[in-house]
């Protein structure tokens, strides 16, 4: 092993990579600590930093991790990932530990920036954070384009574990700089064109919005940075055009004049017009259905689809309805949008229906009054119950036949502490 790393670092073009690539895949796929074998990790650091130097050094780099750790998210070797990211978090900590500012380029500055792209996941984001201790670096071009690739690719990740690392506390915090912190276009660390930065920004954004379910309180730990959302907002992007209707909604911006703020930015341009004029005809829907009236109790033939729940909604006076049975119908989260009409919604039974995470998060951000719920045998996940931890109102609820995990409902136990009854059964926490 001694040899074949001397021999890939003194002369990689003339080590026998193709030879070498089995046992560095060993390596990855079986070592359990690198802390007890430093060599294997210098030796697999070694071999990547061989395969850059050829004239197609990328392709056969992002080759190489596809074949070791899979082309999927999921690797086959539980290893792999783990050990990838120790053998690039090593490199580029030990470069950026002791840098002098400001930051001055080098040659061996292109091997380590290689180790980037064989991350993957939310090891994108520690490997971030490593290179980031030397913040001075990230004004310099070479290091802006690698990094650009490393946030597009955790904007893009579907998968909370990868998200759930940037926490408000972390996007507040300014050394090492959050990934929204560093493309924050109002004040930007990364040099890069504005136009790329609003892109950039807001398709994280976008993916934060839609992770974990957590809109609201996200939103919250982001009101200082209202300047941001207008300047991606009037680039029409529809994440920040979101954003800043949420934050009216929600009464998140505070003062007058913030609130005057959000709503020329969202005038300003054709998109943000429409966005504007659907959230005033959802508040003025809203008012007409508090001040009519109506029954307190309804429940809904089988046959019901979310065409008939829209209809009826905007046809009838349905201020006070309180009690509301949409079982064994046919509606879908489609129907979320117009139950979050009714304000004085406190039971809601979904039995049976096709109701899923992205209806559960509208209800539980739009409906705080909620006491019942019945979400027995609809294909709700735990990224849609864990949305539920904000309905402190919540009394009785019905998760029984759902893909509910034991960890998920532990975390909802923990944050509703008033819920009094619940039914589990048929499910991993059961």
């Amino acid at each position: 092993m001694f040899v074949a790393a001397r021999l890939c670092r003194r002369r990689p073009r003339a080590a026998p990579l193709p030879a070498l690539a089995p046992p560095v895949r060993r390596v990855l796929t079986r070592n359990v600590d690198f802390g007890k074998a430093p060599s294997a990790r210098q030796f697999v650091r070694d071999y990547i930093s061989a395969l850059s130097c050829h004239n197609s050094g990328d392709q056969l780099v992002r080759r190489f991790v596809e074949v070791t750790h899979g082309s999927r998210a999921l690797c086959p070797h539980p290893r792999a990932a783990p050990n990838l990211a120790a053998v690039a978090l090593a490199a580029i900590d030990d470069h950026y530990r002791d840098k002098p500012k400001p930051h001055v380029c080098d040659e061996s500055e292109y091997e380590v920036l290689l180790c980037v792209n064989t991350t993957t996941g939310w090891w994108l984001w520690e490997a971030y954070s490593n290179l980031c201790r030397c913040v001075s670096a990230m004004s310099c071009p070479r290091i802006c384009a690698r990094l650009c690739t490393v946030l597009e690719r955790l904007s893009r990740d579907p998968r909370c574990a990868c998200h759930g690392c940037v926490s408000p506390a972390r996007a507040a915090r300014p050394s090492p700089p959050s990934w929204l912190r560093a493309s924050a276009p109002s004040d930007p660390i990364l040099a890069l064109p504005q136009e790329q930065l609003c892109k950039l920004w807001g398709d994280m954004l976008k993916s934060l919005l839609n992770c974990c379910c957590k809109r609201k309180s996200f939103l919250q730990a982001m009101s200082k940075h209202v300047p941001d959302f207008v300047i991606v907002a009037l680039t029409e992007h529809p994440a920040a055009l979101e954003a800043l209707c949420l934050m009216l909604e929600w009464e998140v911006a505070s003062g007058e004049q913030t609130q005057l703020e959000i709503i020329a930015a969202l005038q300003g341009t054709e998109l943000g017009q429409k966005y504007y004029k659907d959230l005033c005809e959802r508040q003025q829907t809203l008012q007409r259905l508090q001040s009519q009236g109506g029954p307190r109790r309804l429940a809904l033939p089988v046959r019901a689809t979310d065409a008939d729940v829209a209809a009826l909604l905007e046809a009838g006076a349905l201020g006070n309805l309180e009690c509301l049975s949409l079982a064994f119908t046919s509606v879908t989260s489609e129907c979320a949008q117009h139950l979050i009409k009714l304000p004085s919604l406190r039971y809601l039974n979904l039995w049976a229906t096709k109701f899923g995470d992205s209806g559960v998060q509208l209800i539980a951000e739009h409906l705080p009054r909620l006491q019942v719920l019945n979400l027995c045998e609809t294909p709700v996940s735990d990224k849609g119950i864990e949305a539920l931890s904000g309905l402190s109102s919540l009394r009785r609820l019905n998760l029984n036949s759902t893909k509910l995990s034991a960890e998920a409902f532990q975390v909802l136990r923990q944050r509703l502490p008033h819920l009094q009854e619940y039914d589990i059964r048929y499910t991993e926490a059961w």
